[in-house]
């Protein structure tokens, strides 16, 4: 199965991300959001980041041009009848996504599949929540998604090899470089990278050192491009929670458990550069 085009639930950071880089690898793409102002910031994201390349001399204007023509925007679902792949990126929350899955498996033709691009939740989980767990998977996108190399290929209990197969094949068309990852809280990398996210806050709540030296630290002593702290401000400080909530949910290990001071700081609104304010100030 070659998947021709491709419908995107949601055009936050993640949804429009995956629709820049479809659309920029020939794939005609449907983004879904539930109002016109959410899919008019989504596309004038796309639109900024694609300008950014031409200013670069990465890419021409006729090809900026072409990649947005390849968007269409709307809030109705219907518009996703007859795609052959749907990638649900809504924010990271089960309820949210459970409800958007049910909605797309009772609209979409039997034999179409089904994405998430969640960075937690059990994918064997939400497949469970459609009548086509055979045709569901995770396709785990990195943020920023035009530039992170790796999408992870997640499947469920019941994810079927000619699923896994036909959206790794899509995957390495949008020159990404896939690895298949069998179900677990956190998959591979999040899995790794989000209790060390988690320590580093402990280490600033314990006053062992300042932010831009626990970073610096990292950066140079684990030749890491970005320390954890601003890696966090990325991210957003209210994903690496709900992250580590699912984590000591799953496994009910205490070394799961979410530092304090990132609890605190999400409950103050200061979430990271989307929000202009985290562990640093943007």
């Amino acid at each position: 199965m070659t998947i021709q085009s491709v419908g995107i639930i949601g055009a936050g950071t993640m949804g429009n991300g995956i629709a820049q880089v479809c659309a920029a690898s020939g794939i005609p793409v449907v983004l879904v959001d539930i109002s016109d102002p959410a899919l008019e910031r989504g596309l004038k994201a796309v639109r900024s980041n694609l300008d950014r390349l031409v200013q670069k001399e990465k890419i021409s204007e006729a090809d900026r041009d072409a990649a947005l023509a390849r968007i269409r925007c709307t809030t109705q679902y219907d518009e996703l009848k007859g795609l052959p792949l749907v990638i649900e990126a809504a924010t990271e929350n089960p309820d949210i996504k459970v409800k958007i899955l049910k909605q797309l498996d009772a609209l979409l033709p039997p034999e179409a599949i089904i994405a998430t691009n969640t960075s937690s939740i059990s994918i064997t989980m939400l497949a469970a929540a459609t009548q086509r767990p055979d045709r569901f998977v995770a396709m785990h996108f990195f943020n920023p998604a035009p530039v992170m190399a790796l999408v992870e290929i997640v499947r469920g209990l019941q994810t079927s090899d000619a699923t896994h197969d036909a959206v790794y094949e899509l995957s390495k068309r949008l020159g990404k470089t896939p690895i298949s990852v069998r179900n677990s809280p956190g998959f591979v990398v999040n899995r790794i990278l989000v209790p060390m996210i988690n320590e580093a806050f402990f280490v600033l709540a314990e006053g062992i050192a300042k932010p831009e030296d626990i970073d610096a630290g990292m950066k140079l002593g684990c030749n890491q491009p970005i320390g954890p702290l601003a890696l966090a401000d990325l991210i957003g400080l209210d994903v690496c929670l709900a992250v580590m909530n699912t984590y000591m949910a799953e496994f009910n290990d205490s070394k799961y458990r979410p530092c304090p001071l990132l609890k605190e700081m999400v409950a103050a609104g200061h979430l990271g550069r989307k929000t202009g304010r985290g562990v640093y100030s943007y």
